[in-house]
């Protein structure tokens, strides 16, 4: 079912085209609606080079999308990518396009010579979960994820 659907590396001018989307997403994690904010969150990190962001089009509409921000391993030497953002509009899931943008995000790492890729998933996003794992994507059984949460 997604014959119909493109996808784009996104450029700091399609920010405005994948905001709303990321605003949903956002949104979808309980923080408040933030339209402008989305957009100029996009566009700096796009034009900073700070992520790569990739969205699903189809008939022309922004449907879907994956951001990943670059890390690095020291103990293999070689880059490391976080999934950081993954995201299809309520009214195109479960049409393959969220598969299609986990293959993208893995054609482009595995073309820049990453050693893997990594997200973070509620426990409870069981939908989620159940996605990743029938892409390939493993738990990690080595290493426990620890956040320190700062104050702003």
């Amino acid at each position: 079912m997604t014959d119909d659907v493109s996808i784009i590396h996104a450029q700091p001018d399609h920010a405005g085209e994948v905001a709303p989307l990321f605003d949903a997403y956002r949104c979808w994690y309980g923080q408040a609606s933030d339209p402008a904010g989305c957009r100029r969150f996009l566009t700096q990190r796009l034009r900073q080079n700070q992520s790569e962001l990739f969205f699903a089009r189809r008939a022309s509409r922004a449907v879907g999308f994956v951001q990943l921000y670059p890390l690095f391993s020291s103990v293999a030497l070689a880059p490391v990518w976080q999934l950081n953002d993954l995201f299809v509009a309520e009214s195109d899931r479960r049409t393959g396009i969220a598969t299609l943008l986990l293959e993208t995000a893995v054609r482009f790492a595995e073309s820049l010579d990453a050693v893997r890729l990594d997200l973070a998933v509620l426990n409870d996003n069981t939908a989620a979960l159940a996605l990743y794992e029938s892409a390939g994507w493993k738990p990690d059984t080595r290493f426990q994820r620890l956040t320190y949460q700062l104050t702003r």
